[in-house]
């Protein structure tokens, strides 16, 4: 692995996922396999109860200098500034909301947290950490 670090100025271009929040094992940040009462992590193996779960927000993005085009994730707390809450608390609030409105279909609720997460992002300028 390259071990030279930068910073690089750019403007975010497109979100290329629109999942930004996934359960996250606690020990290796790995994405945990759920079911409606289980996790399992299949990298380290640790396993818990799905209400235990906790999130990690991973924000796929599409973005542009002045001479290139760059495919970046950004992962963890660092987001948090931007989206106001935790993943965790972003996580539950989700949940609160498709109980609370009987909203079986969260395509509803999803596509309004992309079509928020892209007017914060598509056409700014940030300075990434590579």
């Amino acid at each position: 692995m390259n071990s030279v670090r930068g910073l690089l100025a750019a403007s975010v271009v497109s979100i290329q996922n629109s999942c930004f929040i996934y359960p996250a094992c606690q020990k290796c940040f790995s994405r945990l396999i759920l079911d409606s009462r289980r996790f399992k992590c299949l990298k380290c193996g640790r396993t818990g109860e799905a209400k235990d779960a906790s999130y990690r927000y991973r924000l796929s993005l599409k973005i542009a200098d002045t001479n290139d085009l760059f495919d970046i994730v950004v992962f963890g707390s660092c987001l948090d500034p931007f989206f106001g809450v935790t993943a965790e608390n972003l996580q539950r609030c989700i949940q609160d909301f498709n109980q609370q409105s009987g909203e079986t279909n969260t395509d509803v609720s999803s596509g309004a947290l992309v079509q928020a997460v892209e007017a914060c992002f598509i056409g700014k300028r940030f300075i990434f950490g590579l």
